[in-house]
């Protein structure tokens, strides 16, 4: 009886997501976003945006002289973060207020480098981008 409770004990902790598995399952999907949003960036001729802040995170592409969430785009739609608060920092630094977090994915083919770093509790992971296309999480 002791056996079969310790093992269903392993077995349910093992089941449960760690904070760093879910960062990770998280960072990988806005590795893949970030990359169909700056295709759909060059697509479209036009700059998009990844916003984020620490509860959710959306894609706004550029109207006029404002910013606009993204419409009819299922792919890039918002979406909340699955484990909230999520802690944001992007390198190098953004000028001025970064709540919400703002990344621009310019039209062109070749951008400029960046990490963008998401935490929760202990756990952190980071997303690279080489300013040529390649996403890379670590």
């Amino acid at each position: 009886m002791v056996i079969a409770g310790v093992l269903l004990g392993m077995v349910s902790l093992n089941g449960l997501p760690s904070e760093g598995r879910i960062l990770q399952e998280e960072a990988q999907r806005i590795a893949l976003l970030l990359q169909i949003a700056r295709d759909e960036a060059i697509l479209r001729n036009t700059p998009l945006a990844f916003e984020a802040d620490r509860e959710r995170y959306r894609f706004l592409v550029r109207q006029d002289a404002s910013w606009v969430a993204l419409q009819g785009d299922d792919m890039l739609r918002e979406r909340a973060f699955k484990r909230a608060p999520i802690g944001l920092r992007i390198e190098p630094a953004q000028e001025g207020n970064n709540d919400p977090l703002r990344l621009v994915l310019g039209r062109e083919a070749v951008d400029k480098p960046f990490a963008l770093t998401l935490t929760y509790g202990e756990a952190a992971i980071t997303i690279r981008a080489d300013g040529i296309g390649h996403y890379v999480v670590d």
